[in-house]
């Protein structure tokens, strides 16, 4: 930075408009400089000369010297400083005892209105698939005791690229937490998702699985719930979701939730059960070629002639 520039930075810091400044620089460079001489050595235009040299003589920076042509000195730089320093000071004072009147007026306005809630503070509402998905990240993220969650289809986005679950497992299943969530049967029909819940069971999270969900929601720390409303009139897949922090609704819907899940069975289970299901309906399959093979063979068997008769 230039010199003059650098010191007119810091006159400005002392409390002069730039041009003040640069007067000021030019007017302590010379005894005496008319107007629209020191206008040329400061580079400031003629027209506003005047009243920044009249502002520097208010301000006891500048002295006016009378004559034919009136001339301007600048004051000692020790004097200006000392003054510009003054007057700060004095300002600085004046805004201290605004700001404590101002304080002591608006705290009786702050304090009435910290005992003022919306009723529904506690409830928000995200539409942007975006949005819901950071926000069951962070919920997912910050649970530190238990984590109830109903998981069904359709998914905001895909079961596998749910890093913060599979992390938040984890934890809490080394943590001795809860971690446990209910899955919609018809997740059992998509390799891809079921190879994820798989992966969820091996980080330590409880599984079961329900005939029926009637909509996604996670229950974090008996606290906070996030669940989705699927709009039944808007196109398919358009979905709100509700973020409430409110313990009493939390632990009703705990309470809806251990008892779809006490009536669940797990995911081993059902799948099991599937195999049978497979095993018999094969066989079910295969019957009618069984049969049909076996009275073929019936039929290729000689029948006994006279001898064998008597």
């Amino acid at each position: 930075m230039h010199t003059d520039d650098r010191r007119a930075a810091d006159l400005e810091e002392l409390g002069l408009t730039n041009y003040e400044a640069r007067v000021y620089l030019a007017l302590i460079r010379r005894d005496v400089f008319t107007a629209a001489e020191v206008a040329r050595e400061a580079q400031v235009p003629r027209q506003r000369v005047y009243d920044v040299l009249e502002g520097l003589t208010r301000r006891q920076l500048a002295l006016l010297r009378p004559g034919k042509v009136a001339g301007y000195s600048a004051v000692a730089p020790e004097t200006a400083v000392h003054r510009l320093m003054e007057q700060q000071r004095r300002s600085l004072g004046r805004l201290e005892r605004l700001s404590d009147e101002l304080a002591q007026e608006l705290l009786p306005t702050w304090s009435s209105g910290r005992t003022h809630t919306d009723p529904l503070d506690y409830v928000e509402v995200l539409r942007d698939a975006a949005d819901i998905s950071e926000r069951f990240a962070r919920i997912q993220s910050e649970a530190e005791r238990e984590l109830l969650s109903f998981s069904r289809p359709p998914w905001v986005n895909p079961p596998a690229e749910n890093v913060a679950g599979i992390e938040a497992s984890a934890r809490l299943h080394a943590a001795g937490r809860t971690i446990r969530s209910l899955y919609s049967i018809d997740v059992l029909d998509d390799a891809e998702v079921l190879s994820v819940v798989r992966r969820f069971v091996e980080v330590g999270e409880e599984i079961r699985i329900a005939e029926h969900l009637p909509l996604k929601l996670v229950i974090a720390d008996g606290s906070t719930v996030l669940c989705d409303m699927p709009d039944p009139v808007a196109r398919a897949g358009a979905t709100t979701s509700l973020v409430i922090r409110h313990p009493s609704l939390a632990e009703a819907l705990r309470l809806a939730f251990h008892a779809v899940w006490d009536e669940s069975p797990t995911l081993e289970e059902v799948l099991k059960q599937r195999e049978g299901q497979d095993a018999r309906q094969r066989i079910a399959e295969e019957e009618p070629e069984r049969q049909e093979r076996a009275g073929a063979a019936t039929a290729a068997e000689p029948e006994p002639g006279p001898e064998g008769a008597a």
